[in-house]
């Protein structure tokens, strides 16, 4: 699923002006800049929480019991050109996909 929203994203936000893809994955960085050149995602940014689950404890987001233990949920957070969040999304199931036109759209405001 992490592959397929950064894929989308990657290709949506390409036609929005000055628009920035944050991709925060728990994968390897070298791993994550591989796939993002492999699939030519040249409007992604991709961030690894490998070392450090700061992020996602800042955020929310980390994933404290179960079999997913250490990871972050799927979350969208959108931020304007004013460090303001605009926009936010808690995805109920971690296979499940973003509702990637309210998060762009949230951009338009």
């Amino acid at each position: 699923m992490c592959a397929i929203s950064a894929r989308k994203f990657n290709e949506k936000a390409a036609a929005i002006q000055n628009a920035v893809v944050l991709v925060v994955s728990a994968d390897l960085p070298f791993a994550m800049k591989r796939f993002c050149a492999t699939e030519g995602l040249h409007n992604v940014v991709p961030l690894s929480m490998m070392r450090g689950r700061s992020f996602a404890k800042d955020y929310g987001t980390l994933i404290v019991d179960g079999p997913l233990e250490g990871i972050s949920a799927r979350a969208v957070v959108v931020v304007d050109a004013s460090d303001k969040v605009v926009y936010t999304e808690l995805v109920p199931e971690i296979g499940h996909e973003p509702n990637y036109d309210a998060a762009l759209a949230a951009l338009a405001r």
